[in-house]
């Protein structure tokens, strides 16, 4: 049967953002090991450097596990796949400074959308979609503050602290 209402947010991020209320939480949470994983091998090398950059920040915040690495991947091939349709559409304006190459002819004289501009918007909604499920937007961070969470296993932790 299908959940209705908003995406459940994972413990951990209810932790971090402070919303961790013993009696709302999932009991039966499968809570896999916080792992750094190696990333894949069919990256570009774009989304293979975006990798590199995020992959610490994500493994220090106690959310990246060996799980997660496809869902990692795919905003890091989605970032990549982004940073190619702009580089291609900035070859494409060097040559065209009236439309700066977002508009093309079609064999029959008709102006259209470069369909580079929206393979970049795609990808572009893609990466901030991903982005938003390990905390990498300036939204999703204001749900979140770090804590240092030292005792990943117990998310009631922080609130002996108090």
């Amino acid at each position: 049967m299908a959940r209705r209402g908003p995406k459940t947010k994972p413990t951990q991020l209810k932790v971090l953002s402070g919303t961790a209320r013993k009696h709302r939480l999932n009991a039966q949470e499968p809570k896999p090991e916080v792992a750094r994983p190696a990333p894949p091998d069919h990256l570009t090398a774009a989304a293979t450097a975006e990798w590199e950059r995020v992959i610490e920040e994500t493994v220090s915040l106690g959310i990246m596990t060996e799980l997660d690495r496809g869902a990692l991947a795919a905003y890091c091939q989605a970032y990549g796949r982004w940073v190619s349709a702009e580089t291609a559409l900035a070859r494409m304006a060097e040559k065209d400074a009236i439309t700066d190459g977002l508009i093309i002819r079609t064999k029959a004289g008709n102006a259209i959308q470069n369909p580079l501009v929206g393979a970049a918007n795609k990808a572009m909604a893609d990466m901030v979609r991903y982005a938003a499920e390990f905390g990498l937007t300036p939204s999703a961070r204001t749900r979140v503050t770090g804590t240092g969470c030292s005792d990943v296993d117990d998310p009631f932790a922080i609130f002996d602290r108090a």
